[in-house]
Order: structure tokens, then sequence, then C-alpha cells
């Protein structure tokens, strides 16, 4: 294992890598790796997993396509991210005191930690190869259904986005994410593969990723609008650390209703009971719009101790995994986003 501009790389896959759980990855990779691995076209594809310790779909998808090649060239060469290797012993997105390796790539508001300088060094090792791609893996807690996600409406990011499925999200915000990073120097993409525990998850993403190395170019022509169902993250909400939470207890701040994350990618309308607020009638949440402003006013209201919406809103990434809610947020709130081919930027 080679060191440069600190990052341990290797040029060529160890064997132990195609069946290893994600929570041994540590003991053999115990700082975060890239591997090179040569294929018929150069210019490598990029793959990134296990951003978060808890996500174990990249992996997974990444040893099924190895070893499909495991006697015969790749297509494309591949360049392959391990992340939170150390997280994902424990099974936990991030250890405490941790940052999160998918709020660190350049762009983040906290580039000064060790990690930050990592993955600057990373995106620059990568545009020195001539990067083709960039996928980026991941899974969630809530009900979802499995869609991609995007930083950019620029033609070549929505066709990548576009192979993966019909259901594509654009933002800008949270900042500092692997694929907003990448997708300055070469076509990217974040996929969500629904829960860990999905087999289907697994397989989709390995199909992705199949089908982006036999690509040789992106086309010219735009994705059809019949082809892609566009959204546009408009807010993140979070619950402050100063309120306690529960989706069962009613010696809480907030008491969530039951099944909360049903409500994902539905269009919920305005008036929606969503909590009990067993400490007053203030809004209750801390929701930050996509210029960084607190905009709980315009989605919360607090009536009658009850958390209703103000506006009809589609949530996505809905949990209720307390600890990822901690760490993460509860939800995004999303507009659908109309799409005519030939407007992209």
């Amino acid at each position: 294992m080679d060191t440069l501009n600190g990052i341990h790389q290797l040029e060529q896959l160890p064997a132990m890598l195609l069946d290893c759980r994600a929570d041994a990855l540590h003991a053999a990779f115990p700082q975060p790796t890239l591997i090179h691995l040569t294929g018929r076209q150069p210019e490598p594809l990029f793959v990134s997993m296990m951003l978060h310790g808890n996500e174990p779909t990249g992996l997974l998808a990444v040893q099924r396509v190895l070893r499909r090649y495991k006697d015969t060239a790749l297509p494309r060469s591949l360049s392959l991210f391990l992340g939170n290797t150390q997280a994902a012993e424990q099974g936990l997105r991030r250890l405490e005191g941790q940052p999160d390796f998918n709020r660190v790539w350049p762009g983040t508001e906290t580039p000064d930690v060790a990690e930050a300088r990592l993955m600057q060094n990373i995106v620059t090792t990568l545009q020195s190869r001539q990067v083709f791609a960039s996928i980026d893996i991941h899974n969630n807690t809530g009900m979802n259904p499995h869609y991609a996600c995007v930083n950019t409406l620029a033609s070549e990011h929505l066709q990548l986005a576009s192979l993966f499925g019909r259901t594509v999200i654009y933002f800008i915000r949270p900042t500092g994410t692997q694929s907003a990073a990448m997708g300055k120097i070469c076509p990217a993409v974040t996929i969500e593969c629904g829960k860990p525990a999905e087999p289907h998850g697994v397989e989709h993403a390995a199909d992705f990723i199949e089908a982006c190395l036999h690509l040789s170019h992106f086309p010219e022509t735009p994705v059809a609008e019949h082809d892609i169902n566009l959204f546009h993250t408009v807010a993140q909400v979070k619950v402050p650390d100063t309120l306690s939470f529960s989706f069962s207890s009613k010696n809480v701040d907030l008491e969530f209703i039951p099944g909360l994350e049903r409500l994902n990618f539905q269009e919920v309308p305005e008036g929606t009971v969503l909590a009990y607020c067993h400490q007053g009638n203030q809004p209750q949440l801390e929701v930050t719009n996509e210029a960084g402003e607190a905009v709980a006013n315009t989605y919360f209201q607090c009536d009658h101790n009850t958390l209703k919406l103000k506006r009809s809103v589609m949530p996505s990434m809905l949990t209720q995994d307390e600890p990822v809610i901690r760490q993460d947020c509860l939800c995004y709130l999303m507009e659908r986003l109309p799409f005519h081919p030939g407007e992209a930027q």
C-alpha cells in the first residue's frame, strides 16, 4: 500500500475485498483507501462506498461487479474509495467525534479538518487520471424509492442519473458532498439504494456500475422529458439538540406520529399533523433552505399542541432511526421541478 498526497492507495485488487464483510473492512483497511484497477478504457469510473459506515450496499454492489471480472479485463478502469471503515466496524453512520464523510469534500463548511484535506487530495488525484464519471453509493433508513441525486442540471449529469432510474433529485445543500465536489470535474451522481438489508438495492447498484463501465461517452442529446421525474430539494429539516423526541413515548418535547416515514415521496397536504408538541405551541424544528436561511415558519406551525404543515410539501428521507436523526437530519423537503430538454444548464 502506497501513501501519496496523504492518501492510502493500491494499484491492484486485494483478493480478500471480494468477500469481505463491511464490519471486517477496518482490520484490512484501517485508513480510508483508494484502489485503482486498470481496464480497457483508461479514464476511470470512480465509485465511493462506505462514506457512512452503516450503508453497505455500495460495498456489496462493487463486490458483485468485481466477481464478474475476476478472470477478465474490466471494460473501463475503475477507481474505488473505501470511506469510513472505522464506523463500519461498529455498524454506525459515523463515530462520535468524527465528521460526516459525505460533508467534508471540497465545498465543505469545515475545510480545516483532516478528512477535508484527504478528500481534496482524492479529487485532485482523480482529476489527474482524467476521471470519466463518479458514483457515490448510499443507503437510507426510511422508506424511500431508489433515486439518484445531482448537483447540476447539465445534460451529462442528468444522462448519468437517468441511467439509474427515472426519479432524480437536484440539490445544492448540504454542502461538502462527494457528488458536488466530483461534479466540478466530471459527470457525478449520488445513488440512494433503499434500506441496507434490501437485496434489490445491491442488484440495482451493481447493474448501474456495470452499465457505466460499458459507456464510451455520454449522449450529446438531452434526456427526454418523459424519461425523468425531476425534484428539487428546497429545505433540510432537523430536530434541535435541545429538544427530546420519540416515535413511541409521550414523555418528550416532540412526539412524532407513528409511521411518519410512509410520507416519503408523497404530496403531503397543508394541515397534516406530524407530531405532538408537549412543551408549548412554538415551531419546534430547525428548517434551513438552500441559501442557508432559517425557514421553519414557512413550512410548520404549532397549533393546539400539534405540529402541522403550513403548506403542501413532498418529504424525502424521513426516517424513524433516532441516532441517524441526531447525526444527520429528520428529512428533506422537495418540490417538483419542471424539466424541459435543452433548458438544463
